[in-house]
């Protein structure tokens, strides 16, 4: 295995659309569909034990299913004429025009807010700071808070119309239920303990900026290569937090001893000198989760997350050190 950085997905990508509206993308808004894009293909080629991989299928889907809906969904996502709820919608409605199945439900719900973030406030990071994420997440707070009833309304019309596994029912806030005047952050505080993606919009994207973005920072510098970083981080979340797609479909304890089976590999995994030489490693836990249909997607939607707030990261503290330097000023002849 050799895995390709994130930032040349030659090997995987397909023709590039057109923008939303037809025509050219402005560059800026152009450079963050590349930059989703990329985060998407990244993730989808990591080696994520018991999902889809460009190493194995799974599931009844296949790596190019995912990467047709990069494809489909990032200039939507990345669209600012639309609010974050439709272009979560109109993403979901793409993914199954394209593929017909679900492929990236809770990674749309995760880009939809960080890319509002970005196009609200950035570049926000100070340079040299010691908490550089701190102007990411106060965007992200503020997006966040500014969440509409319409974009509730249609952010639970497209999980409706993807249909996740496992979705079932719950007393209060059922999916099923929310009409057009529903509280959004009233129902994904109620989800957050069954629910990894509805917690992250209930706190700000705690695990996504606390956990998921060290992690992807530590092993990129120590591995130099965002793929592997990738496997890291998810391996990371899956040792720590029962996966809640697992717990809905399967239930608390196979959702518990599948965390326990990662710890495992993880405490193997992360210390490695060369993660290429724990590939059939990984490739066996993957056929034995894949084996039991056991498919951690929450954790792999919040390793993606974790990427792309990465990424965006990356850009804002670039644009800061940019602005600091002294600026040359023509001479008059």
């Amino acid at each position: 295995m050799n895995p390709s950085p994130a930032s040349s997905p030659e090997s995987l990508e397909a023709p590039r659309p057109p923008a939303p509206g037809g025509g050219a993308a402005p560059p800026a808004q152009a450079g963050l569909v590349r930059v989703l894009r990329e985060c998407f293909l990244c993730e989808v080629r990591a080696l994520k034990p018991g999902n889809v991989s460009r190493h194995a299928g799974g599931h009844d889907m296949e790596c190019e299913d995912f990467i047709k809906s990069a494809e489909r969904v990032a200039p939507i996502l990345c669209d600012p004429a639309m609010g974050v709820g439709r272009r979560i919608l109109e993403s979901v409605r793409a993914t199954l025009e394209a593929v017909q199945c679900n492929t990236n439900l809770g990674m749309i719900l995760l880009a939809a807010p960080l890319i509002r973030a970005w196009e609200r406030s950035a570049p926000a990071s100070p340079v040299g700071s010691a908490e550089p994420d701190k102007g990411l997440s106060a965007a992200l707070r503020a997006a966040l808070a500014s969440l509409t009833h319409a974009d509730g309304r249609d952010l639970f019309a497209a999980i409706r119309l993807a249909n996740p596994g496992g979705l079932g029912r719950v007393e209060k806030h059922d999916v099923q239920d929310l009409a057009s005047g529903a509280d959004l952050g009233a129902a994904m505080e109620a989800a957050r303990g069954r629910d990894l993606v509805a917690r992250q919009y209930a706190n700000g994207y705690r695990e996504v900026l606390r956990v998921g973005m060290p992690r992807l920072r530590d092993y990129e510098r120590r591995w130099n290569s965002a793929e592997w970083a990738c496997v890291a981080c998810y391996l990371g979340y899956l040792a720590q937090f029962p996966d809640t797609h697992v717990w809905r479909k399967h239930g608390a304890a196979v959702a518990e001893r599948t965390r326990a089976k990662a710890a495992a590999a993880w405490a193997r995994f992360a210390d490695c000198g060369d993660p290429e030489r724990m590939g059939d490693f990984l490739l066996t836990f993957d056929r034995e989760l894949k084996r039991d249909g056991i498919n951690p997607g929450a954790c792999a939607d919040l390793t993606f997350a974790s990427l792309l707030a990465r990424r965006l990261e990356e850009i804002w503290r670039a644009r800061g050190l940019d602005e600091s330097r002294p600026k040359k000023v023509a001479k008059i002849a």
